[in-house]
């Protein structure tokens, strides 16, 4: 009552200066009353007053007139499957200006703005048609509605799935080439998906999650990778996921999907891509050739590696140790062996072979020039 006492002054002034509509008006005051329907309590302020309400001042009977927006929220969101939403909108500053103009001269404080008013009543007229919940944090479905120039964007949370694969057949690379023409953001020539061709693990990966769930774009977190002429084989190679603004959201996939030489495994939803640096250990077999005859005394070397911090320095001097756990080697002819070793995961195995800023290197152990002709990775195992 007290509060009451206190707003109808104040109300009563603002309504013989300016034409407010029930919205606006009730808005000003609604906070203060804990009071949830705005529209009412302008109705019941104005009461007293005859004068009809031609254009209201602040938001031009905008909040009035809002169904052929909430129709443009259905109509773009039909195809999506969703259970909660948020409405942003941009609005014309005029109108924000007006309403700030009133908010200052009256001294109300704590009160909802014109601009969240708008949002939460589409909010409501769209839930209210469609079933669905609001959740501001976590919405499937985020809707922007530019009064300014007519429009409805939506955007579709993203879907992040983890899976593994692995690739039977040499001479497919492992990521995919950008679009040409948009360099990986989505333009009409690869039909928004970022890449144009599909001759990849990732592409053909990129394939099948657009023709199951849609959506634009794929990024993918590898968990390691490998040369375009290598095979991954046992359980394959892990692999994250985010497809963003897909269309479906709430299915299962086969446990097991082949696309030619790649198959991808157990894929599943999960809630997030990993925040750290994914630790992992991999089996890699290597076909190495050395200039020099090799005897298997000298192999016998190849053992000083385990256990010990291989260092890797990149193209900056910078470094990191790996450590080789376990090392076996097979004789195949007087100057060609295969290894198999597993190693902490980011070891690069062409540059262990050949290469000079690898320490200790193959090359470098057995005193002689040494070509990895091929690699293959047996299993990778997370830590």
């Amino acid at each position: 009552m007290t509060n009451t006492k206190k707003i109808i002054p104040i109300a009563n002034q603002i309504i013989k200066e300016y034409d407010l509509c029930d919205r606006c008006l009730g808005r000003l005051f609604s906070k203060q009353l804990n009071l949830s329907s705005n529209k009412l309590l302008g109705k019941k302020l104005k009461v007293n007053f005859k004068r009809l309400t031609s254009k209201c001042y602040i938001c031009k009977n905008l909040l009035d007139n809002l169904a052929p927006y909430l129709k443009s929220m259905i109509t773009a969101s039909h195809k999506y499957e969703f259970n909660s939403i948020v409405v942003g909108a941009m609005i014309k500053p005029s109108i924000m200006d007006r309403d700030d103009y009133i908010r200052s001269k009256y001294k109300l404080r704590g009160i909802d703005s014109v601009k969240t008013d708008i949002t939460k009543e589409l909010g409501k007229q769209f839930i209210k048609k469609t079933k669905k919940t609001i959740d501001f944090l976590n919405p499937d479905l985020t809707f922007t509605i530019d009064f300014k120039n007519d429009t409805c964007d939506l955007r579709s949370k993203p879907i992040i799935l983890h899976g593994r694969y692995t690739k039977s057949q040499r001479g497919l690379p492992q990521k995919q080439k950008s679009c040409i023409n948009c360099f990986g953001k989505g333009c009409r020539n690869c039909n928004f998906h970022g890449i144009s061709e599909y001759d990849s693990v990732e592409g053909k990966i990129s394939q099948f999650l657009f023709e199951k769930f849609g959506g634009t774009t794929t990024k993918f977190t590898w968990v390691g990778g490998e040369d375009q002429s290598s095979l991954v084989v046992g359980s394959g190679r892990p692999f994250f996921v985010k497809i963003q603004n897909p269309f479906k959201r709430d299915l299962s996939l086969p446990r097991s999907m082949a696309f030619d030489s790649v198959t991808m495994h157990d894929c599943k939803i999960i809630s997030e891509s990993p925040k750290s640096p994914i630790k992992f250990i991999s089996s890699i077999a290597m076909k190495i050739l050395t200039e020099n005859e090799i005897h298997s005394s000298t192999l016998k070397k190849l053992n000083e590696v385990v256990n010990g911090p291989v260092v890797v320095y990149d193209s900056s001097g910078r470094r990191s140790e790996k450590i080789v756990s376990d090392l076996k080697y097979t004789k195949t002819s007087k100057n060609y062996f295969t290894l198999f070793i597993k190693a902490e995961g980011g070891l690069p195995v062409k540059r262990f072979v050949e290469g000079g800023d690898v320490i200790p290197g193959i090359s470098q152990i057995l005193n002689d020039k040494c070509r990895c002709v091929e690699f293959d990775f047996l299993e990778i195992v997370l830590k």
